[in-house]
């Protein structure tokens, strides 16, 4: 049942792997838990008092609200998903409320702070792929399964943009500066993979797909030379990218657009015209693009 349930999350609701693979992680927790404290493996007859007790085990072993409230969403879906093949006659999970997260402020970094960092490998020798893994993540605000999940044939070079696989599978095109397009296409030609099959752009030194901590490494370890700030982290790049559009005059909508937020429209997939007035507000509003005239 439960491979069916993750069938139904792909084809049907078309959710990310990554979510995906963290609702299966869930399930198979509350799995074990269900058979250590009931000697049942089946979690399709459990109640809601099975679940209130995986709950407060998961606050007992320090797993924060947000990770809890995940695991609720998890079972949320999969019982949702028994009720609609009549597997169930009522969801064990209903009524139960998510744990209430109080938003931990986002503190971006610094222009000057960024091109501190983009000044390290003018003087100091660093990989390429590292440096374009700052540099992209900065310059697209894009996530680091975005990056890991980019495909070859999805960077234009002719035209300066990328197609970006978001959540849910959507598409949203962004544009990228000259400079970046120039090394990407350096890249290109460095990057070696060890099978025709692999289709992502970037690859580690083993000629396979980039996996997300390795960036979450390489970005830590470079934020940490630049900045005294907490978070150091791939999402701290794409809350900078955003905020530093907005600060330097670009519309709410466009960035909105640019990071591929699902509440803004429910189709991300733009036409030419739409990419022009986004190479403009690029151009007009990021650092990186000020440096230069009509970079794009």
């Amino acid at each position: 049942m439960l491979d069916k349930f993750l069938d139904y999350l792909l084809t049907e609701q078309r959710y990310s792997p990554h979510t995906i693979a963290s609702y299966h992680r869930d399930l198979q927790d509350f799995t074990h838990f269900h058979f250590e404290k009931e000697a049942q493996c089946n979690i399709i007859s459990a109640e809601k008092i099975h679940i209130r007790n995986f709950i407060f085990h998961c606050g007992e072993i320090g797993l924060s609200k947000r990770t809890i409230n995940r695991k609720l969403s998890a079972f949320r879906s999969f019982y949702n998903f028994l009720l609609k093949i009549n597997e169930i006659e009522s969801s064990p999970v209903e009524n139960l409320k998510s744990l209430k997260v109080f938003s931990e402020k986002q503190i971006p970094y610094s222009e000057e702070e960024m091109e501190n960092l983009q000044k390290l490998w003018t003087i100091e020798e660093v990989p390429m792929l590292e440096i374009l893994i700052l540099e992209t993540l900065y310059q697209t605000g894009m996530r680091k399964a975005e990056l890991c999940n980019l495909l070859l044939k999805n960077v234009d070079f002719a035209n300066s943009k990328l197609k970006i696989i978001g959540k849910g599978n959507k598409e949203r095109i962004v544009p990228i500066s000259k400079e970046l397009n120039s090394s990407l296409k350096k890249f290109l030609n460095y990057r070696k993979p060890a099978s025709s099959e692999i289709e992502n752009f970037f690859i580690n030194k083993k000629g396979k797909k980039m996996n997300e901590k390795f960036v979450y490494r390489v970005v830590n370890k470079y934020l940490s030379l630049v900045t005294l700030k907490k978070k150091k982290n791939p999402h701290s790049l794409r809350h900078s990218f955003a905020t530093h559009l907005l600060e330097n005059g670009a519309k709410i909508q466009e960035v909105k657009k640019l990071m591929g937020h699902a509440s803004l429209v429910s189709t991300q997939v733009y036409t030419d015209a739409n990419i022009e007035q986004l190479k403009k507000v690029f151009n007009k509003a990021h650092p990186r693009a000020k440096l230069k005239k009509d970079i794009l």
